[in-house]
């Protein structure tokens, strides 16, 4: 079987450290291009500032890889689509609701695949977490996303900016497992977003949310945090306690804690080429539809002004 032909578009710090790799280490994909404005991509590779002049005047691919920020993504995938060609969307797949739910039938009306990657469900232990909540009986759910946005973002004007998300971009990885793993749908109750005075998005948040059979989801979200970041889930059931430490790579459950080899973009691709070769889709809006709630329902506190 011929590989699948892809090319990556938006050569950031996201695309160098994970995608690049990732493609580079499964044999179903063969990098053709790279697009880009400003960086120039790896040197042995085609390499076109517009996704237009790659699609017009570049090598054939099947596929794209969009590493943009979110608030381009809309334009590029439509641009893909109308060629015929498969849209892998880089987290949030959208910078509205709207946006995505389009591509999402545009895709289905020209056959082929446009897949939302929620990178965090691929880590190690939210499979077998998924697995074990299914039959139990969810009591209460606790969130802390706590982290240093200096460390993770520097120098990203583009995530301050509407559509952006602030810190729903660390946070919305939390909200996309806790909605894979849980076994009932989840709604926003309240939140609290805390703006910077010279920034368009918040840096912290505060939501509480409850599932159908009412059990509490309490979500703290920071971008402040100094020294050891925090990315823990922990959920009470009537069986005993399940936390999720380090994004998703550690699971503890009553019988103990589970350490896996944690391969999220390499899970990706893997995905990504078998929606592919079976002729489907999987976009799940489900943790921007929480984001969404947040910002439409959450009162705003002005706080610090925040200066990189």
């Amino acid at each position: 079987m011929e590989p699948i032909r892809i090319a990556v578009v938006g050569v950031g710090k996201i695309a160098r450290d994970q995608h690049l790799p990732a493609i580079d280490g499964n044999s179903a994909f063969s990098l053709a291009a790279t697009v880009s404005p400003d960086d120039p991509g790896p040197c042995d590779l085609p390499h076109f500032a517009r996704l237009e002049e790659l699609l017009e005047n570049g090598p054939a691919i099947d596929a794209v890889a969009l590493c943009t920020p979110p608030q381009v993504r809309y334009e590029l995938a439509t641009i893909a689509l109308k060629k015929g060609v498969h849209v892998f969307l880089e987290k949030p797949p959208g910078a509205t609701l709207s946006e995505v739910v389009a591509l999402r039938e545009r895709a289905q009306k020209v056959g082929v695949t446009l897949f939302a990657a929620w990178h965090s469900r691929f880590a190690a232990g939210v499979a077998p977490a998924r697995a074990w909540l299914s039959d139990r009986k969810v009591e209460k759910v606790s969130i802390v996303w706590r982290e240093d946005v200096r460390v993770w973002h520097p120098g990203q004007a583009w995530i301050w900016e509407p559509g952006g998300l602030g810190v729903f971009d660390p946070g919305i990885n939390a909200l996309s497992i806790v909605t894979h793993i849980l076994p009932r749908t989840v709604f926003l109750k309240t939140a609290t977003l805390s703006l910077p005075e010279n920034r368009a998005a918040p840096i912290a948040a505060d939501l509480d949310m409850y599932d159908t059979g009412g059990a509490s989801v309490h979500m703290d979200l920071d971008w402040r945090q100094t020294g050891p970041q925090s990315w823990d889930i922990t959920v009470e059931t009537d069986a005993g306690t399940l936390k999720l430490t380090n994004g998703g790579a550690v699971l503890t459950l009553p019988s103990g804690t589970e350490h896996n080899e944690d391969l999220e973009y390499p899970g990706l691709y893997s995905r990504f080429a078998n929606l592919i070769r079976g002729g489907r889709s999987d976009v799940d809006i489900d943790p921007l539809r929480l984001v969404a709630d947040a910002f439409l329902r959450g009162r705003r506190d002005a706080v610090e002004p925040f200066y990189d």
